[in-house]
């Protein structure tokens, strides 16, 4: 077992385009929840928040030349550092968002790998939840994660006419993923993966080999 003062590190990733958004208020929901539960089990933990609104320009240019900006690569080194991952998309037609799947793309295959990860998503209507199943979870099982089995999915009724009058359903599917999450990632020995652009090969034993 890891020592109780082993801090965990937990990054929020939220998709959401507005401000305020109810995927970011979701994301935030989740996080001070596992955070909570992380504390009660006697695992200090940080929290830290990826706004992909901000990094839509920094996506973009990655997605045309293949090549990653400081704070895109910063953001991503931040995922594949992390204990634990909550990752919190809007749905639209049915799907993920495309800013979502962008950053996601740019995840290296395995980098994931044994990750205890929270889904979540945000719609107008609860017709809408089973996206969470269909396209969120098989993502996150294509790289590799160990996604918790409650996925929280929050339409607008359930918000009521503000935070406070958050639905009781809701509050309890936190709950009750956050519990998974925080008890996966208290006893997780993941360790990350080895990112091969740390060490490259220097270019003049490149030019050795093809002489």
């Amino acid at each position: 077992m890891l020592e109780s003062s082993s801090a965990r590190s937990l990054v929020v990733v939220s998709a959401g385009l507005g401000q305020p958004s109810s995927t970011r208020l979701l994301a935030d929901r989740l996080a001070h929840a596992t955070g909570r539960q992380l504390e009660a089990m006697g695992r200090p933990v940080e929290i830290a928040a990826i706004e992909l609104r901000d990094l839509a320009r920094d996506l973009t240019d990655n997605l045309l030349t293949g090549f990653a900006s400081p704070t895109l690569k910063s953001r991503i080194d931040q995922v594949l550092a992390a204990d634990g991952l909550i990752a919190v998309s809007p749905i639209f037609s049915a799907s993920y968002s495309g800013l979502f799947k962008l950053f996601f793309d740019v995840i290296k295959h395995d980098g994931l790998a044994e990750m205890p990860v929270l889904i979540a998503a945000t719609a107008g209507t609860a017709r809408h939840s089973l996206a969470l199943e269909h396209a969120l979870r098989p993502l996150f099982a294509y790289l590799g994660a160990a996604v918790v089995p409650t996925a929280v999915f929050a339409a607008s009724e359930d918000w009521g006419e503000g935070d406070a009058s958050i639905d009781g359903g809701l509050v309890d599917r936190i709950e009750r993923a956050a519990g998974q999450l925080a008890r996966a990632m208290a006893v997780s020995r993941r360790e990350a993966a080895p990112d091969p652009y740390d060490d490259p090969i220097p270019f003049e034993r490149l030019l050795d080999r093809k002489s």
